[in-house]
């Protein structure tokens, strides 16, 4: 594996890490949200999904020997939304209430979205590290060439 292909690894991960905060950060935000703009009810939660994607070219991967492995980054396919039923409060004097007085509110949990939002933090940092440590590989090796 070169560096390039090493850094284009740590870069995938790095975007598909970003995406997945940028939709828990959107789920957090809308916590209490019982109307969208196109008046179709609550929110609902969405969660990335993620797939593993190639990083080699076709002309690198017809260049490969029986000895090399394929190597793959990751790409976010889809978002995709929650099927949890919705979280009925008792609030008739809610403009949003039915006819019984309950308001629908996306089932989200903050304790999940937060650990989520962990998860998905120490994940971007561990593609970051990863990048820095080819970059400092990178570096090493240009101080060999030069002496």
């Amino acid at each position: 594996m070169d560096l390039f292909t090493a850094m284009d690894i740590g870069s995938s991960g790095m975007s598909a890490q970003r995406t997945t905060m940028n939709t828990i950060s959107m789920n957090l935000a809308n916590i209490k949200t019982t109307r969208t703009v196109n008046g179709g009810g609550p929110y609902v939660r969405k969660s990335v999904m993620l797939e593993s994607t190639p990083v080699d070219s076709p002309f690198s991967k017809a260049m490969q020997s029986a000895q090399d492995r394929d190597l793959a980054g990751v790409k976010v396919t889809s978002l995709v939304n929650d099927n949890r039923p919705f979280r009925m409060q008792y609030e008739p004097g809610h403009p949003d209430a039915n006819a019984d007085g309950y308001v629908a509110y996306p089932d989200i949990n903050v304790v999940e979205e937060m650990a989520n939002m962990i998860t998905a933090m120490r994940s971007y940092e561990a593609s970051s590290s990863s990048i820095g440590t080819v970059k400092n590989m990178f570096n090493k090796a240009l101080e060999i060439g030069r002496s």
